[in-house]
C-alpha cells in the first residue's frame, strides 16, 4: 500500500519552438505567406527544406517512436531512441506528431531547419503507453516489451528507509524473493528469482548498475535512484548469457535535465526493536521451575536476561541526502551527497558512511553526439563486531551471570561470554568503493546510432581485529595463555568494461518497425589480498597496528595469507525487434560468448532467445469493450547460462604440500598440485519457457499480469569424487546434475483513489514454485 500527498495530473501540450518568430501555431504564417505569393516560380521548382529536431515529454526526457507526418506532402517518419527526427517540409506547411498516450501537436514550419516539440500527456493516458523499460543496452515502452518485465519507478517504491536498494522493491515484483538473514546493518539481502537455479554456482540475479555490469550495489542510495527493472525469464535475460541464469536487476540512477539550478534535500529516522518470537522463561520463572524440580539445573542465584544485555536499546539509523541539478538542453548535471549512520539491534554493530555521485550529459555537433559521464564514490566504516550469539544466549541458564562476585567477567569452558566480548574485542571495516563510466552516443546517419560504453569499479578494504589479554578468546587459548590476539587484511577488487553497439531502426510503410542492435562485450575483473594474525602479545598497547611483536611469530604460529586472481569474459550479441502497427511484435536475440572460466574444450557457448506479442486491445474488435484498456499476450523462450564459480575452477592449481627434509638438511615448502583440471568444464545452463498476459481494466485503475513459467537447468555443478588414478586430487568439479522447475506469478496494482491532491494505490503479488532435482549422478559420477 503507498499513500502519496502529492499528484501531478496531465500538463496542457506545450510547444518550445526555437528562433521565436520562425515559428507559428497558427496554420498561416504572414511572412512566408507573402514570401510565396511573390516568388510563385522560385516555389515550383526549389527542393524542399530538410526540417530536423528532437521531440520530448513533460520532462525533457527524448521520447523515441513519435510518428510524424507532413500534412501537405504525405510523408511520414518517426523519432528514433533519441527522440530525433529529420522530415522534408518547406516554410508554412505543417507537421503532425501524434503519439499513444500524448497529446497530438500540429507545427507549422518556419523559416528555420530546426524544431524542438514537446509533447505532453493527457488524463486519459495508459501507462503502459508512456512507460520505459529498460531491457538491457537499450529501452523499451513498456508495450512493446515481449518478454517478462518488471517495471518499478521511484513513485512506486516503498516510502520507507531502506538499508539496501533493493527494499525499495521488496514485495513489487511478482516471483522476486528478497530476504534478510538479521538485524546486521553490514549485511546485504538474499535475492532470488523465480527459485533455485543451482546448487553450488552463483544464485543471485545479476546487477546492471546505469549500464555497468555486475555493479556494486554498495554505490546505491534510496534518493538516487530513478527506476529498477527486473529481467524476469530466458529470452529477457538472455541478452547478457552466462551471467544471467538467475535473471537480470537493472538500475538506473537519476540523471541531471535542463532546466534552472534546483536543490533537494531529504532524510529519514529509524529505530528498530527486537522481536522474540520465542518464547522463554523469564529468569525468575526459570528459578521457579528448577525449585519445583521441573527443571534439572542448579541454580545459581543471579538472574540474567542474556539477550537483552546484548540489545542496542538505543539505536537510532538515520539518512541524509542533498542534491542539486540543472543545466541546459546541451549541458545538464546532477550532484548528490548522502551521509547515513545504520545502527543494528545489536551492540557493538554499525554501518557509517558517505556517498558522493555525480553525473553530466553533453550534447554537441547539432544534437548527434551524446556524451553521458557518472562518477560515484562511498567511503565506509563498519563495526563488525556484535550480532552475533543470539542462539547460544537464550538456551543459556539465566541463574548464571556474565560477572564475576568481584566484578571482573566470568568466563568458563562450556559457553562464551557473548557480553564481556563486546567490550574486550575489536572488529571493523574500512573500505571504499568507486566506479566511472562513461557513455558515447553518435547519430551517424539517419537511423543509423553508434555507442560505447565503458566503465571500471574499485572496491578495497582493510579489515582489523583485536582481542586483549584478559579476553575469553586469549586467556583460554593454549598456544600463549594470556597474550593478546591481532589480525589486519585488505583486499582490492578491479572490474573493467567496454561495450561498443550498433543500433539502427527504420520504419517501412508507417507500418512496419525495425530495430536492430549489434554489439561487443568485453569484462576483466582482477581480485587480490592479504591477511595476517599473530598472538602473544604481552600488552594490549598495540592493537593490531604492530603485528610483529606477537611471540607466535617467532615460533612459526602466526598466520599469513595472500592470493591473486583474474578472469576475461569476452561476448558478441545481437537483438532484432520488429513491430506491425504496434500490434504484433517479435523480438530474436543471440548471445555468443566466451569465457577463461571455462575449460579448454568449452571456452565458447551460445544463448539464443525468441519472443513475441500481441496487443489484443489494438485490434478493431475491441474498440467498443470500453472497460478494457490495455491487454497483452506473449510468449518466449530462452536459453541463459551460469558461469558465477570461482576464476580457476578448470586449471590445475598448485599449493603447498608441506615442509620436508632437504638432502642439505633444511626443512623446506614443497609444492605441488591441490586441484584436478577439468578441459571439459563449462556454464550451467537453463531453457526457460514464459507465457504471460498484461492487463490494465476500469479506465486504467486496476493493472497486472500473470506470468506462467517452466525451465530447466542442466549441468549443474558441483565436486564430485574422482579416480586416482587417473586423477591426482580424490575431488573434481564438473557438471553432472539437472534441475527443474514451474511456476505462476500474479502482480497487482489498484488506483483506490486518485485525486488531485491525494492518491491512495495498492499493490499486491503472488507466486508459487515447485522445484525439482532431476538427477545428480551420471555413469561416471555419482553422488552416494
Amino acid at each position: 500500500m503507498k499513500i502519496n500527498l502529492l499528484k501531478i495530473t496531465g500538463l496542457s501540450a506545450a510547444i518550445i519552438l526555437l528562433n521565436g518568430p520562425a515559428f507559428s501555431m497558427n496554420s498561416e504564417w504572414e511572412g512566408a505567406k507573402g514570401f510565396m505569393d511573390t516568388n510563385k516560380l522560385w516555389q515550383q521548382v526549389q527542393a524542399q527544406n530538410v526540417i530536423t529536431g528532437t521531440v520530448v515529454d513533460d520532462k525533457n526526457s527524448a521520447v523515441p517512436g513519435v510518428g510524424i507526418r507532413n500534412q501537405t506532402s504525405g510523408k511520414t517518419t518517426v523519432t528514433d531512441a533519441n527522440g530525433k527526427f529529420t522530415i522534408e517540409a518547406n516554410a508554412g506547411e505543417v507537421l503532425r506528431f501524434t503519439y499513444i498516450g500524448f497529446e497530438t501537436q500540429n507545427v507549422t514550419v518556419g523559416a528555420s531547419k530546426t524544431v524542438s516539440v514537446k509533447l505532453a500527456t493527457t488524463t486519459e493516458t495508459k501507462l503502459d503507453d508512456v512507460t520505459v523499460v529498460a531491457v538491457g543496452y537499450g529501452t523499451q515502452l513498456q508495450k512493446e516489451t515481449t518478454s517478462a518485465v518488471a517495471h518499478v519507478g521511484a513513485d512506486d517504491f516503498r516510502q520507507s528507509g531502506s538499508r539496501n536498494a533493493l527494499d525499495l522493491i521488496q514485495g513489487k515484483v511478482a516471483g522476486l524473493n528478497i530476504t534478510r538473514s538479521g538485524s546486521n546493518p553490514n549485511s546485504g539481502v538474499s535475492v532470488q528469482l523465480r527459485g533455485v537455479v543451482s546448487v553450488t554456482g552463483s544464485t543471485s540475479p545479476l546487477f546492471v548498475i546505469d549500464g555497468i555490469p555486475g555493479g556494486n550495489p554498495d554505490l546505491l542510495q534510496q534518493d538516487d535512484i530513478e527506476a529498477i527493472d527486473v529481467l524476469k525469464d530466458g529470452s529477457a535475460a538472455a541478452i547478457y548469457g552466462s551471467s544471467a541464469n538467475a535473471g537480470v536487476i537493472l538500475i538506473t540512477t537519476k540523471k541531471g535535465k535542463a532546466g534552472p539550478p534546483q536543490f533537494n534535500y531529504s532524510g529519514y529516522a529509524r529505530k528498530e526493536y527486537y522481536n522474540q518470537w520465542l518464547d522463554f522463561l523469564s529468569p525468575s520463572e526459570y528459578k521457579a521451575r528448577i525449585a519445583s524440580g521441573e527443571i534439572k539445573q542448579q541454580n545459581f542465584g543471579s538472574e540474567t536476561d542474556f539477550v537483552d544485555q546484548l540489545i542496542n536499546h538505543d539505536n537510532l539509523s538515520q539518512n541524509h541526502n542533498l542534491n542539486f541539478s540543472g543545466g541546459t538542453d546541451k549541458t545538464s548535471y546532477r550532484a548528490s551527497i548522502n551521509y547515513r549512520d545504520l545502527q543494528g539491534i545489536a551492540k557493538e554493530n554499525s554501518r557509517e558512511e558517505y556517498t558522493l555521485r555525480f553525473n553530466i550529459n553533453q550534447t554537441g555537433l547539432d544534437d548527434r553526439l551524446k556524451i553521458q559521464a557518472n562518477l560515484v564514490t562511498n567511503f565506509n566504516k563498519a563495526n563488525l563486531l556484535g550480532g552475533g550469539g543470539w542462539e547460544s544466549e537464550q538456551t543459556k541458564n539465566p541463574t548464571l551471570s556474565n560477572f564475576n562476585p568481584d566484578g571482573s567477567y566470568r568466563f568458563d569452558l562450556t559457553s562464551n561470554n557473548e557480553y564481556a566480548r563486546l567490550f574486550q574485542e575489536t572488529s571493523y571495516r574500512k573500505q571504499q568503493t568507486s566506479s566511472a563510466d562513461v557513455k558515447v552516443d553518435l547519430d551517424i546517419i539517419k537511423g543509423l546510432k553508434a555507442s560505447i560504453f565503458g566503465s571500471v569499479t574499485r572496491n578495497s578494504g582493510n579489515d582489523g581485529a583485536y582481542r586483549v589479554k584478559a579476553s575469553e578468546n586469549s586467556l583460554e587459548n593454549t598456544d600463549f595463555p594470556g597474550g593478546g590476539y591481532a589480525a589486519k587484511s585488505d583486499f582490492l577488487d578491479q572490474n573493467f568494461a567496454v561495450e561498443p553497439t550498433l543500433q539502427y531502426n527504420t520504419t517501412i510503410a508507417s507500418k512496419h518497425t525495425i530495430t536492430a542492435l549489434l554489439g561487443y562485450s568485453y569484462r576483466y575483473g582482477i581480485s587480490e589480498g592479504l591477511s595476517a594474525s599473530n598472538r602473544g602479545f604481552i600488552n594490549d598497547l598495540f592493537h593490531e597496528d604492530n603485528l610483529g611483536q606477537g611471540s607466535a611469530l617467532g615460533v612459526g604460529k602466526a598466520a599469513m595469507g595472500s592470493y591473486k586472481n583474474d578472469n576475461t569474459l569476452i561476448a558478441f550479441f545481437g537483438r532484432v525487434n520488429y513491430s506491425f502497427a504496434g500490434k504484433y511484435l517479435l523480438t530474436a536475440i543471440l548471445r555468443r560468448e566466451g569465457s577463461s572460466r571455462f575449460g579448454a574444450n568449452n571456452k565458447w557457448g551460445n544463448f539464443p532467445a525468441i519472443s513475441g506479442a500481441w496487443n489484443i486491445s489494438d485490434e478493431n474488435f475491441m474498440k467498443n469493450v470500453n472497460w478494457v484498456n490495455n491487454l497483452k499476450l506473449r510468449v518466449g523462450y530462452g536459453e541463459t547460462g551460469n558461469s558465477g564459480f570461482s576464476n580457476n575452477a578448470s586449471r590445475v592449481t598448485l599449493g603447498g604440500g608441506g615442509r620436508y627434509l632437504y638432502p642439505d638438511g633444511q626443512y623446506l615448502e614443497t609444492y605441488g598440485p591441490n586441484r584436478n583440471p577439468n578441459p571439459n568444464l563449462k556454464w550451467e545452463t537453463k531453457r526457460e519457457t514464459n507465457i504471460g498476459l498484461e492487463f490494465t481494466v476500469l479506465k486504467s485503475r486496476l493493472s497486472g499480469s500473470l506470468d506462467l513459467f517452466k525451465r530447466t537447468t542442466k549441468d549443474l555443478l558441483d565436486t564430485y569424487t574422482s579416480p586416482q588414478p587417473p586423477f591426482v586430487q580424490s575431488s573434481i568439479y564438473t557438471n553432472v546434475g539437472t534441475i527443474s522447475s514451474k511456476g505462476i506469478e500474479l502482480a497487482l496494482s489498484y488506483a483506490a483513489f486518485n485525486t488531485k491532491d491525494f492518491t491512495w494505490d495498492i499493490d499486491a503479488t503472488a507466486s508459487t514454485l515447485r522445484n525439482t532435482l532431476d538427477s545428480y549422478s551420471n555413469d561416471e559420477y555419482k553422488i552416494l
